[in-house]
């Protein structure tokens, strides 16, 4: 059951500690519970975190970034792939193909527009794939609200709400995000019993 699993995150420097070392837990689980991190291939702040630590734990790393970026000096060079692409959207485009799950962590505005097209791509059907907000420090506590008056003045549907997770611990995004895999995973105990019968 192993996951492709796209972490969006934060690039700023001027971040809380707290951010980087929640990315860094967040990267070494994603590792431990055996799936590969795919995320915006810079070296610099959650980003870096996020990926130093998978790598760290054993973990696979694929980054995704644009050449612009690249010329800026904040590639994730150690990265086990890095991608480069010619802009943004194309960036966005490879790393929602790469990936099986989508989890958000605090960020900026960069941060925010992966997870609002995301977000919106599946409300609208175009994907499936599980969409998991950690938050354990309440930062987007305000947004949620906004949503919620997007809602009640008409301006979006009621499955807005089913198409997205709000957590606040490692583990229970981490579960979230692997939960629709064991739906249609046979459990180790059943492939037993299946094989013996």
């Amino acid at each position: 059951m192993a996951l492709a699993i796209c972490v969006f995150c934060s690039s700023s420097q001027r971040i809380d500690r707290r951010y980087l070392k929640l990315a860094a837990d967040v990267g070494t689980e994603i590792a431990r519970r055996g799936h590969t991190l795919v995320s915006g291939g810079a070296v610099v702040s959650s980003m870096g975190a996020v990926a130093r630590a998978a790598r760290e734990a054993g973990g696979r790393t694929v980054g995704v970034m644009p050449q612009v970026l690249v010329d800026m000096e904040i590639a994730d060079t150690d990265s086990d792939e890095l991608i480069i692409t010619g802009d943004m959207r194309e960036r966005k485009g490879l790393m929602d193909a790469r990936s099986d799950a989508f989890l958000v962590l605090p960020g900026g505005i960069g941060t925010l527009e992966e997870l609002f097209e995301i977000w919106t791509s599946r409300v609208i059907g175009m994907h499936a794939k599980p969409l998991v907000v950690l938050d354990p420090w309440g930062l987007f506590t305000a947004l949620r609200h906004l949503v919620t008056d997007l809602y009640d003045a008409g301006f979006t549907r009621a499955d807005v709400f089913d198409a997205i997770t709000w957590t606040t611990t490692i583990d229970e995004a981490m579960d979230h995000l692997e939960a629709p895999a064991r739906a249609i995973s046979p459990a180790p105990e059943e492939i037993g019993e299946s094989a013996a019968g």
